[in-house]
């Protein structure tokens, strides 16, 4: 893989700012992002109310500490526009997550809000090794999901060359891939599993590919993903984040160049780390809950919004801006099996260990008796692996849980493409337990 690293004159200033610097205009920001939800958020007003703060209460940043958290129920409960802070004809775009309860979350951005985010994507872009005059194929959805729009307005702004393909249609996918030889895609880290199998099945080396740089994102992935994809398309894999309800995609990225967590973009996302179960602030360094504070947004402002996602504070090393560790589990994905917490992820890197099985899988719970279970959904690597390399692929895979995670589990191994495939984020969990 070739070196990706920043050339002079790449980065803006504030991303070799000194802390001081920062922090700063961190203050200055969040004091008009509490001024402007306090006097233009009906709903924001009323809740600094109930909470007895008021945005001149803000002295120094450890202040924000005193101010309630926003949950994605408020969002919901204020559907569609309830949570807007400008008038309804400074709206230039609406977007929205899937509804799981028939109500989907739904976010607002003026024209000043969709520039800001397209350069924070533009310069998570830059930060993967992109450059202006690349070509980018676009895999992510388009549509209210925010990813497609997202990633496809921050290459125009970078100077890419987008090619706006979205998911699905895998075979089209690779034909793009190989007739038009984009450098850079960006999609989620199982379709591009995905799109992984449908080179093998065309006969294709995917390390003969014109890629040079996958920016994936949009749902929790392992290094051993990371892994699998560098060695088999000799490309580098670097990691995007982002959420709905702060902007989307660009709210941090990985530096191809160190590949050591995510930077926030701290001139626009303010992150801090909770315990889970007392909301209390944690320091850098300390494992919890993340939560963000947009600091620039005009139409939704944000303030101290519950990811649910699990991580921890870490200081800036490729740019000035701290970063976050990679996000392998969020609170709301746990599965707790007999006493024992389990992430998804975990569950993946165990399946990418066992050289006789794809990296496709699913967990399907299911009640057994009175106590609830985990079947493994996984598949053969080949058609020609056969049954006893089958039993003796699930015999390994069902040792590796139990030594790493500790858990009991059944193992089920199908042929290949008989686990569900995603287009977009993985279906990673399937609950068959019997409704209480």
């Amino acid at each position: 893989m070739e070196d990706l690293s920043p050339r002079p004159g790449d980065l803006e200033p504030i991303e070799t700012a000194t802390r001081d610097e920062i922090s700063a205009l961190q203050l200055e920001r969040m004091r008009w992002t509490l001024g402007h939800a306090y006097e233009n958020s009906p709903f924001y007003r009323k809740r600094f109310e109930k909470a007895g703060v008021h945005p001149s209460d803000l002295r120094d940043l450890t202040d924000l500490a005193k101010f309630p958290f926003t949950v994605k129920g408020d969002l919901r409960d204020n559907y569609p526009f309830g949570m807007y802070a400008v008038p309804m004809d400074r709206i230039a775009r609406v977007h929205a997550s899937s509804g799981t309860t028939g109500k989907p979350t739904v976010v607002g951005y003026t024209k000043g809000d969709l520039d800001v985010w397209a350069s924070v994507v533009a310069r998570s872009i830059r930060a993967s090794g992109g450059r202006a005059g690349d070509m980018l194929h676009c895999a992510y959805g388009y549509g209210l999901f925010t990813g497609g729009l997202g990633a496809h307005y921050g290459a125009e702004k970078l100077g890419c060359t987008i090619i706006p393909v979205s998911g699905g249609m895998t075979e089209r996918q690779v034909t793009l891939i190989n007739d038009f030889k984009p450098r850079i895609i960006m999609v989620t880290p199982s379709y591009m599993l995905s799109i992984l199998d449908e080179f093998r099945r065309q006969g294709l080396d995917p390390a003969a590919s014109s890629l040079a740089v996958g920016i994936f994102g949009a749902e929790p992935w392992t290094n051993s993903v990371r892994e699998e994809i560098e060695r088999t398309f000799d490309m580098h894999a670097v990691d995007i984040y982002g959420l709905s309800e702060i902007i989307g995609p660009g709210v941090a990225n990985e530096c191809v160049e160190t590949k050591d967590g995510l930077h926030v973009w701290e001139d626009h996302f303010y992150p801090e780390i909770i315990d889970p179960e007392t909301g209390a602030v944690l320091p850098d360094g300390e494992y919890g809950e993340l939560v963000f504070t947009s600091l620039t947004k005009e139409a939704q402002p944000m303030i101290r919004y519950r990811t649910r996602d699990l991580t921890r504070i870490l200081p800036g090393t490729a740019r000035s801006m701290r970063r976050i560790e990679k996000i392998t589990g969020r609170s709301d994905d746990m599965i707790i099996l007999r006493g024992v917490n389990v992430f998804p992820t975990q569950i993946e890197e165990q399946v990418l260990k066992c050289v006789g099985l794809s990296p496709h899988f699913q967990i399907e719970l299911v009640r057994e008796g009175r106590m609830d279970a985990m079947i493994v959904h996984v598949e053969a690597a080949a058609p020609s692996v056969g049954a006893e390399a089958r039993k003796s692929a699930a015999r390994e895979l069902a040792h590796h849980i139990k030594s790493v995670i500790g858990i009991s589990t059944g193992i089920e191994v199908g042929e290949p493409g008989s686990v569900e495939r995603s287009l977009g984020k993985a279906r990673r969990v399937v609950d068959n337990r019997p409704k209480e």
